[in-house]
């Protein structure tokens, strides 16, 4: 038996036997940097100078460890950089050592090493000295051979990790090549997102042949580019705006390297940009007071985005459907393929050239097309280069390099032209060569207009006239000459407006039905049209079972398609206040709009008295059905609200600034969201959308339309409506979006204010977190959050129309915690005492509303002005 001393005899000897024979490194670690005499164990961490990065070993299943630089801001400790993304450490007894030469190596427990480092800077005259590794505050690990590093000067750089990224580009960081070492520096995606970190199979990487540009790649396929680089931005992506004192992009091009970066002016915030393995690329800002990363860009996000989308010569436009077009002077090049949607195969020229004849078609707001080999002369004018181009037979297109200061430089192609895409504004111009007999057709065109609209002015007249002689013989051919003998003895005994009606009513009973039901017009829409049996069969024949809702143009009911799609059917009914206008309206503009908070029109029916809209079936239905329903809005907790907020916003700003047109939906209320499977809303219902010019800020309508409690002072009262009306009318939907409460219905305990006026008088007394919904648990939420949302609903329905502030606004007041937001005045709202509410879409009684103590007596919105019903009614009895 071994004495309690005799063992810690025998505990001293072995200790210090180890240290003698067996000298390990030490441990401890400095804060931010590591010596040679040091060694970071898998237990251990590195901090940045001010913590925001860390350098350690993780694993996601404790059998494989990676060593990598995460954020420390975000909870999730996001994962910026891997060293050995593709050799996984097998034991966690191993560490990270830095040698005297600089190099990097994790040695495992069997003293194999499983990574090193590759050290760029060979001619450096530093290697031979002491090296020291830092990790710095931009997420930079450096080995250099002094503490205080300059990372704009590389000669006392030995390695660093911005040379190697993996699948995050940091501020700072170069995307690119460098001529002098022959190096690429790219982005690739994890195999597997948050669990397997090795190269996965896209990447973002520079083309620099040409004039550079950057391509999405999945494995050897391209499957995105972004335009060359214009001065301003990248070609490919127009929304790219440099923000003063955020993020500032940059590109630099010389004889030693070319590359893509970017840097931000606030410390406080943080931005990034990734490829995903599901093949996107995304740039994410932290929001601090959520805690989350948020897409602040993506790419690819729509189907013109997919590179070579319309193949040669085509061009891809969202707005269009479909969404492949051939460039003037074109045709599809695979006619069958091309009817089926698509036109990967691309287009043909119509007629050959002929060099010296040749014109030149002139492209705007285009996406240039690939520049990979083209002829660059960044000295010359455009005007030089297109004389250059046409005295070049092969030469079939031009433009300018960069758009700055007017434009400047020459770009020429001589191959075919791939990837072009349109957009509403921010893109450049493009000079396509074409046959001469292309562009003449156009001008003689253009030169007999003035003939052709001398001769409209006698044609109609003389329609009109043989129209009603035709129409009196097919009456008399029809045996209903009696008919129109009564209706004549009618009208002589009837004033001038009566006798306009029965005109009216005569012209309805000479149209034909096809022209009756307008289907040669919605023809041109190019809309996929759904059969009636096919959607009486969807429907279980409309059954009450499949009804999903009603209102005044009709019922909505759901559907389910043969191959299994679900539908929402919106069905027409024939006394709606949805008159056939207001349907090809709602199609008209819809087709055109493409968001991921606009809902999405499947296609229509448009047969004899039946007129049907075909939507994407939305399983969560519409936002008022949870929001205004008691056992129900317990499942609306505060981050969904605010998510449903955000959304509406970003939807609307598509709708006035960023779509094709300035849309101006003049209907906006609870019952127009719609929510998807994971609560995403969605805008719906443009039967009352009006389009606004580039130019136009504002209209006027004698026929006000839409929903009280949600409609503008200015527009209830005189008719005016601009974007500001929907700007009031998001507002109000803000309020009832944080209250749970309808602003219509809605009377405070003095029985005086409506929702409006009762958040009013809350903000003033410093009790506006008094407004948010009982069902709402307390800790769910942030209080400046709601505040802010408050603030922002209160400034978007102040009276005055010039007072409120654009959705451009909006949307960064909403995703910004430091934005400046200004003090809100009273607002324009709506007294009353009739504590019964009634909803526009389905009410037939005149409303009394009164706005700033003014009181207005109007006809519901949802249904046409007496008049008008007057001879409507005529005309389909």
């Amino acid at each position: 038996m071994f004495t309690l001393t005799t063992l810690r005899k025998l505990f001293l000897f072995s200790f210090f036997t180890l240290i003698i024979f067996f000298p390990t490194p030490s441990i401890s670690v400095s804060s931010d940097t590591l010596t040679t005499t040091q060694i970071l164990r898998t237990n251990q961490t590195l901090l940045s100078p001010n913590g925001i990065f860390q350098l350690s070993f993780f694993s996601y299943t404790n059998f494989s460890w990676y060593l990598g630089i995460r954020y420390t801001i975000d909870n999730d400790r996001t994962v910026i950089w891997v060293a050995n993304r593709n050799t996984p450490i097998q034991n966690p007894d191993s560490f990270l050592q830095l040698t005297d030469t600089g190099s990097l190596v994790i040695i495992d427990q069997s003293n194999k090493t499983i990574w090193a480092s590759i050290q760029i800077n060979k001619n450096s005259t530093f290697n031979s000295k002491n090296p020291i590794l830092q990790l710095l505050d931009s997420g930079n690990l450096v080995v250099t051979v002094t503490e205080s590093i300059n990372e704009n000067d590389p000669t006392k750089i030995l390695w660093q990790s911005f040379d190697f990224p993996t699948d995050t580009l940091l501020p700072g960081m170069k995307l690119g090549w460098n001529f002098d070492t022959n190096m690429e520096t790219y982005i690739n995606s994890w195999k597997v997102a948050e669990q397997d970190p090795s190269n996965g199979d896209i990447s973002f990487k520079m083309d620099y042949q040409g004039i550079p540009e950057i391509f999405l790649w999945n494995r050897n396929r391209r499957i995105y580019r972004s335009g060359p680089w214009n001065g301003k931005r990248f070609s490919g992506v127009p929304e790219m705006q440099p923000v003063t004192d955020s993020i500032q992009f940059s590109f630099v091009e010389n004889e030693h390297e070319v590359y893509y970066t970017f840097t931000i002016g606030k410390q406080s915030l943080f931005s990034r940009l990734g490829v995903t393995p599901s093949g996107e690329l995304q740039r994410l800002t932290f929001i601090n007071s959520r805690n989350i990363w948020s897409k602040f860009w993506y790419a690819p996000k729509d189907q013109c985005d997919n590179y070579k989308e319309c193949g040669p010569f085509g061009v891809c436009d969202t707005n269009g459907s479909p969404v492949c077009s051939c460039i003037k002077g074109f045709r599809p090049k695979n006619r069958p393929a091309w009817n089926l949607r698509d036109g990967s195969d691309g287009c043909l020229r119509n007629n050959e050239l002929d060099c010296e004849s040749d014109r030149f078609l002139h492209m705007v707001n285009v996406k240039l097309p690939e520049t990979s080999r083209v002829f660059v002369n960044r000295s010359m004018g455009i005007l030089e280069c297109g004389e250059l181009c046409k005295r070049n037979c092969s030469c079939i297109g031009y433009g300018n390099v960069e758009v700055v200061n007017g434009g400047s430089g020459c770009v020429m192609w001589f191959d075919e032209l791939v990837d072009i895409r349109v957009y509403p504004a921010g893109g450049q111009d493009l000079y396509v060569r074409l046959a001469a007999s292309d562009v003449d057709d156009d001008v003689l065109r253009e030169s007999s207009d003035h003939k052709r609209a001398k001769a409209i002015g006698i044609m109609v007249g003389g329609a009109a006239i043989i129209f009603l002689v035709l129409g009196i013989c097919f009456l008399w051919r029809k045996k209903k000459l009696k008919c129109l003998l009564n209706l004549k003895e009618m009208r002589e005994k009837r004033g001038p407006l009566e006798r306009s009606q029965d005109l009216l009513m005569t012209d309805g009973v000479f149209t034909s039905n096809r022209e009756q039901s307008n289907e040669t017009n919605m023809d041109e829409l190019e809309l996929p049209f759904f059969d009636f049996n096919t959607i009486t069969m969807a429907t279980n024949n409309f059954s009450q079972e499949n009804k999903l809702g009603q209102g005044g143009f009709g019922i909505v009911y759901k559907g389910r398609l043969m191959e299994g799609q679900e539908i929402a059917v919106k069905r027409l009914s024939k006394n709606s206040g949805q008159g056939v206008e207001e349907f090809k309206n709602e199609v008209k503009l819809i087709v055109k709009l493409q968001h991921r908070n606009l809902v999405r029109l499947l296609g229509c029916s448009f047969q004899m008295d039946e007129k049907m809209l075909v939507y994407e079936y939305m399983e969560n239905r519409s936002l008022d059905a949870i929001l205004f329903d008691k056992a129900k809005r317990s499942t609306l907790d505060w981050q969904t609200r605010f998510n449903i907020i955000c959304g509406i916003a970003r939807g609307l700003l598509y709708l006035h600034q960023d779509s094709r047109f300035r849309i101006i939906h003049r209907d906006l209320k609870a019952s127009n969201i719609l929510l998807d499977r994971e609560m995403n809303p969605k805008i719906s219902d443009f039967g009352m959308a009006r389009i606004f010019g580039t130019n136009q800020t504002e209209a006027n309508t004698v026929r006000v339309v839409g929903t009280y409690g949600y409609m503008s002072p200015e527009y209830a009262m005189d008719g005016i409506f601009s974007v500001k009306s929907d700007v009031f009318s998001f507002g109000v939907l803000v309020m009832e979006i944080i209250s749970g409460k309808k602003n219509r219905g809605f009377y405070s305990a003095s029985k005086e204010l409506n929702l409006l006026g009762h958040s009013w008088k809350l903000w003033k007394e410093g009790n506006a977190l008094e407004l948010i919904d009982s069902s709402i648990i307390d800790n769910s939420y942030l209080s400046s959050e709601v505040l802010r949302c408050i603030q922002v609903g209160l400034l978007c329905v102040q009276e005055r129309a010039e007072d409120r502030p654009t959705m451009s606004s909006v949307v960064l007041m909403l995703s910004s915690e430091t934005a400046t937001i200004a003090q809100p005045k009273n607002p324009g709202f709506c007294l009353g005492s009739n504590p019964i509410e009634t909803d526009s879409s389905s009410s037939k009684q005149d409303e009394s509303c009164s706005v700033n103590h003014v009181t207005v007596t109007m006809v519901d919105g949802r249904y046409l002005h007496r008049k008008e019903i007057y001879l409507v009614f005529n005309f389909l009895r």
